[in-house]
């Protein structure tokens, strides 16, 4: 099972030319990084990014987060996994971008 995080183009962008994040603004305020399982990262691109199109996919093998990676629940009870340490490079198992369609983002076919 992967993880997702989505990147806006210019903070992915930094990211890679750092090495390592500690993530997007939102991230900074709450103290961890917000990451999405599969089945809810279409919704948080529609809450969080809904008009926004030059976005980053990026997948995370959880099991490779170690221990700074906690479930945590937050929409409506879900748990959803917050990482509490800075992101690297070589945490990313792959990246695609994340384009806005006419009825919303364009995710990577074989995601669900």
């Amino acid at each position: 099972m992967l993880i997702y995080k989505i990147f806006r183009r210019p903070e992915w962008d930094a990211f890679r030319a750092a090495g390592d994040t500690a993530g997007a603004p939102i991230d900074l305020v709450d103290g961890y990084i917000h990451i999405s399982t599969a089945a809810q990262v279409a919704e948080t691109a529609a809450r969080h990014f809904a008009t926004e199109s030059d976005l980053v996919l990026v997948a995370l093998n959880p099991d490779a987060l170690g221990p700074a990676l906690k479930w945590e629940p937050s929409r409506g009870g879900a748990l959803f996994p917050h990482l509490y340490r800075r992101l690297t490079l070589a945490d990313v198992v792959w990246d695609k971008s994340l384009p806005l369609g006419a009825t919303g983002h364009i995710f990577p076919e074989g995601l669900w």
